[in-house]
């Protein structure tokens, strides 16, 4: 479920005293469109550069989205923009990070940024698991899997991202991953399979070609068939429950594509 964005200049004067004390006086904010799960985005200019700002209500559900990402980001240097400052004040939680100047990755199939995305999952790969409260892969798709024994298939201790959504890809120069809200412990090769659905749904590949990016990253070329196969059938039946029965265009496209993967793997 999207959570309702607001502009940065309504948040309370508190708010914003906090966070000029952190990063100096702001001269203009612009609000971000992108993303569903922060009710603040937006970057922030100030007399000490520029950051991008995202922040919940305190007693929002998702809050402790925020606290997950302010814990794994010291694990990510390279990674992911380098969080600067937090901040709890007045009811709303809020992190400041570096802002990148780069683009939303292009997962079409001729796009330059691609061997940029493999090269960052390969490096992604290379992080070890911080030890810090994670939620772990087979629990989180339990609800979905054909039959209750492929959890294992997703069970792990490698640091998982779990949301390759071209917008969450930047490339400004090499590629960064961004939004860690939904940081997971699981199977090395996940991630690689993650970004086979948005290779699909954002760059329009068919399953072989995404399958061929995907090849690139050393845990998916480890993993056993069965158990892609496995996370296949998973995620279509997730996006199925997501969709419903009345979806937008955005969900019907991740939804149909996880469905020419699911019965590509089936076929195979």
């Amino acid at each position: 479920m999207a959570t309702e964005r607001m502009s940065f200049d309504d948040l309370p004067p508190a708010v914003l005293a906090g966070v000029e004390s952190r990063a100096g006086e702001i001269s203009k904010a612009e609000t971000v469109s992108q993303g569903f799960n922060s009710e603040i985005a937006a970057r922030v200019f100030t007399g000490n550069g520029s950051f991008f700002v995202k922040g919940l209500r305190s007693d929002h559900k998702r809050v402790w989205t925020q606290r997950r990402e302010a814990e794994v980001n010291p694990y990510l240097r390279g990674i992911a923009p380098a969080l600067r400052w937090q901040l709890e004040e007045a009811g709303w939680v809020l992190l400041g990070f570096e802002a990148l100047d780069g683009h939303h990755a292009d997962y079409s199939p001729a796009s330059p940024d691609l061997p940029k995305v493999a090269d960052l999952l390969c490096r992604l790969g290379e992080v070890a698991c911080p030890d810090i409260e994670l939620r772990h892969m087979e629990q989180r798709l339990a609800s979905y899997v054909a039959k209750p024994s492929d959890v294992a298939h997703f069970a792990g201790n490698s640091l998982v991202h779990s949301d390759l959504n071209n917008e969450n890809a930047m490339v400004d120069g090499p590629a960064y991953l961004v939004d860690w809200a939904w940081a997971s412990r699981g199977a090395a090769w996940l991630d690689a399979a993650y970004w086979v659905v948005w290779l699909m749904a954002a760059g329009k590949h068919d399953p072989r070609s995404a399958e061929r990016w995907a090849a690139r990253i050393p845990a998916w070329q480890a993993a056993p068939p069965a158990a892609v196969t496995a996370f296949a059938l998973a995620t279509v039946n997730m996006w199925e429950e997501i969709a419903g029965t009345d979806p937008d265009p955005w969900t019907a496209g991740i939804r149909d594509a996880s469905r020419r993967w699911a019965e590509h793997r089936k076929a195979a």
